[in-house]
């Protein structure tokens, strides 16, 4: 075999598999995220707030939105939301009195973790159904995604 119809056939591969994860990993999030409806807040205010508690700590509005993916407007209201919750708070950056960083309150990370905490139990009652060695393929699996993961960055 060539090596141009092996990198062809890995490249299909890689495709096959991409695709199939692709679908996976959606129904996965959102079947997880059912647990979140018991907080109280939406998945754009909740996803915001786990940037802050697990993503990095106090950011600029400016940083929060590029971490979302959304525009500066969109993630004013959604700070303003978890404002008002007391999700979050404003403290006035130290080296330009002009910006702010978002910090997430003692009560937007309690919150946060229960919530991840609800998740993970959630998740975890499904991987029991799994027989040892598929739980270990997946365990393996996962360490393969986080090294892919870190090598993005």
């Amino acid at each position: 075999m060539t090596k141009s119809k092996q990198k062809s056939e890995q490249t299909v591969k890689a495709a096959e598999v991409a695709d199939r994860l692709h679908s996976a990993a959606i129904h996965l999030l959102r079947r997880v995220r059912k647990q979140d409806s018991s907080s109280g807040e939406g998945p754009a205010r909740l996803s915001a707030l786990a940037v802050l508690v697990f993503g990095g700590g106090p950011m600029t509005l400016g940083q929060l939105a590029a971490a979302e993916q959304v525009k500066p407007p969109t993630m004013t209201r959604i700070v303003a939301g978890l404002e008002r919750a007391g999700l979050v708070r404003r403290v006035a950056d130290p080296t330009d009195a002009r910006r702010s960083r978002i910090h997430a309150t003692a009560e937007g990370t309690r919150l946060l973790q229960q919530a991840r905490r609800k998740r993970i139990e959630y998740l975890a009652g499904g991987l029991e159904m799994l027989g040892p060695r598929d739980l270990w393929v997946l365990r393996d699996a996962v360490a393969i995604l986080e090294g892919m993961l870190k090598v993005w960055g």
